[in-house]
């Protein structure tokens, strides 16, 4: 049984800093890209950034790169999403996604196979 699950969330400080972290079982780690998506009320779904969990190549929305960074650890079965530099427009719940298979599908929910439960992100003052 595949299960992702996130942690790490929290209220946070406009200019803060968090961690996301994404344990995933059930599935051999290592051979996806994996996805950091994330949701807010009111708001369109943005894709904040994948990798490629076998060669480490990382991709970014524009509106992540250079603030956010993801990376992995393919012998704990992790993913991690170092997020800087908060603002109250990064408010959402940030789910870690499996992509079906090892090519990079950008905000393409239908190849996305597994979410998890996802994690609140809260920055305000």
């Amino acid at each position: 049984q595949v299960q992702l699950v996130e942690s790490g969330g929290g209220l946070v400080q406009p200019g803060g800093s968090l961690r996301l972290s994404c344990v995933g079982s059930g599935f051999a780690f290592g051979k996806n890209w994996m996805y950091w998506v994330r949701r807010a009320p009111g708001k369109r779904q943005e894709y904040v950034s994948a990798i490629n969990t076998r060669t480490g190549t990382t991709y970014y929305g524009d509106a992540f790169s250079g603030r956010f960074t993801v990376s992995r650890d393919n012998a704990k079965n992790m993913l991690y999403l170092q997020m800087t530099s908060l603002t109250s427009e990064d408010t959402a719940t940030y789910f870690c996604a499996k992509g079906r298979d090892a090519y990079l599908n950008w905000d393409r929910d239908s190849e996305i196979d597994y979410w998890g439960q996802g994690t609140q992100v809260t920055v305000s003052s």
